[in-house]
């Protein structure tokens, strides 16, 4: 890998237990929002682009990172605008917040151009989680350059109850009118899920190991830390998910995991999109929580082994 052009940015290795080699940057999107990107360079079999979910930061997928080395690959993972390190967008810091879905297209764009000026290894490949998910199939929409994509428990719906979903929209709408739309989504957590709530009835992981791991990371280094959503976000977050049910599938092989004790995402929706995707591959994962990548370790290793097979057979 050439010298590289951008600016070193930190990288909490004792956190993120990941391969050796990892290295982070600072990237300046075309909007000029400082976002963190690492890069776990090497891998004889191409790249994999992990787009994270919402609260995510690079260190929380270190291990993801070495996982993927044992398969041959190298991973770049990312802070998305207003989590992690990347420049946070509101005066409270805990807030999720974007103004428009569409301006996390930008990251990945200041992303893909660190990737050509760092002649990382092809080809190049898509693995999601969540939030990440709803990103990476617009992403795709849009032909980036990847030969196939994994998504894990894609944000293609937003869980809740049935009775509440016609109201979401509109009580966001009024928030947006009253200027009251920075402000964090009524019932969503003011502090950072993992230490608000013990491990047992979490819904992230089956698996204590990793939520300790999660834990330690955000504990050690506050801030990691991001809490609930602010109406402005839900309100774009649903804006989007409505117009990605109408598009058409994209034209990539795509393998999606999807656990049966899932609660955060709309897995009806998931279930539909993956039905009418030609070719498309959904693999269930028994009694697994939202994320598989931090889930026991046989669902931990049964899904890089399928993200590594259908990446192999899409050289």
């Amino acid at each position: 890998m050439s010298l590289s052009p951008f600016p070193p940015a930190p990288l909490f290795t004792d956190l993120a237990l990941g391969p050796e080699g990892g290295i982070a940057y600072w990237l300046t999107t075309s909007d000029g929002v400082r976002i963190r990107a690492a890069v776990w360079p090497a891998g004889d079999s191409g790249t994999v682009l992990l787009f994270s979910g919402r609260t995510e930061y690079v260190e929380k997928y270190g291990m993801a990172a070495g996982d993927l080395r044992a398969r041959g690959y190298a991973t770049v993972v990312f802070d998305w605008r207003g989590q992690g390190l990347a420049d946070r967008l509101l005066p409270d810091p805990l807030i999720g917040h974007v103004g428009q879905f569409q301006e996390y297209q930008r990251d990945i764009q200041a992303v893909l151009a660190m990737v050509d000026r760092l002649d990382l290894p092809r080809p190049l490949y898509l693995l999601s989680h969540s939030m990440g998910g709803a990103i990476a199939l617009r992403a795709l929409a849009n032909g980036i350059a990847v030969k196939a994509a994994v998504f894990s428990a894609p944000m293609w719906g937003i869980a809740m109850a049935a009775v509440l979903r016609p109201f979401a929209s509109v009580i966001t709408q009024i928030a947006k009118g009253l200027g009251q739309d920075q402000r964090r989504t009524p019932g969503t957590t003011k502090d950072c899920y993992v230490l608000a709530n013990d491990f047992v009835g979490n819904v992230l992981t089956k698996d204590p190991e990793m939520w300790a791991y999660m834990k330690r990371q955000v504990t050690e280094q506050p801030g990691l830390q991001l809490a609930g959503p602010s109406l402005a976000w839900l309100n774009t977050a649903l804006t989007e998910r409505h117009a990605l049910s109408l598009l058409p599938a994209p034209a990539y092989p795509v393998l999606t995991a999807l656990g049966t004790a899932e609660k955060l995402v709309d897995t009806a929706a998931v279930r539909q999109r993956m039905a009418d995707w030609p070719g498309a591959r959904l693999e269930i994962f028994d009694n697994a929580e939202h994320e598989t990548m931090m889930e026991l370790p046989a669902h931990r290793n049964r899904f890089y082994d399928l993200a590594a097979e259908l990446f192999g057979q899409h050289r």
